[in-house]
């Protein structure tokens, strides 16, 4: 069985990560979204509206693709988390130039931890590339439309956050 370990903060979950997760969905018998916890990053949401948020975003597409898609709160290294879930692959979403600079070092320390851990960049399709969890919520905050970047029941929990 291909397992893979796709990590993030998902702080909310975009049309980006969604992109992501189908086309990983591909690759893999099981795909663990890994949650993290990340105190540093001051999530918006807590982990609970996270973790219930990337399940109920990828329980469709778990059903359309008949990969079991499981969400998995995590607070360690990566690569712990990846021996964890009994992760082969770890999955890596890139939007831009500055997303591979960061991630190809990050490789390259996870090879250190572990040589038979592979990971996988996959490149966000190109009307997915400028989205950010960050600028969503940014974006919410300010009362702009966020319609293009987070599905309606996502929307729904920017607004109530956001009052």
């Amino acid at each position: 069985m291909r397992v893979a370990l796709y990590p993030g903060t998902f702080d909310p979950v975009t049309y980006g990560h969604i992109d992501i997760i189908r086309r990983a969905c591909r690759l893999v018998d099981r795909l663990v979204i890994g949650i993290a916890i990340n105190r540093d990053k001051g999530p918006l949401f807590t982990l609970e509206e996270r973790v219930a948020m990337v399940e109920a975003e990828s329980r469709a597409l778990s059903g359309e693709t008949g990969t079991e898609i499981v969400a998995h709160p995590f607070e360690n290294l990566l690569i712990d988390c990846a021996w964890d879930v009994g992760a082969q692959i770890i999955v890596r979403g890139l939007r831009a130039v500055a997303d591979f600079e960061y991630e190809y070092q990050m490789v390259g320390m996870n090879r250190k931890l572990d040589d038979s851990i592979e990971t996988v960049f996959l490149m966000a399709e190109a009307e997915h590339q400028a989205i950010a969890s960050k600028l969503v919520k940014e974006i919410a905050r300010l009362g702009g439309d966020v319609s293009k970047f987070v599905s309606p029941p996502v929307e729904a929990l920017l607004a109530e956050k956001y009052g």
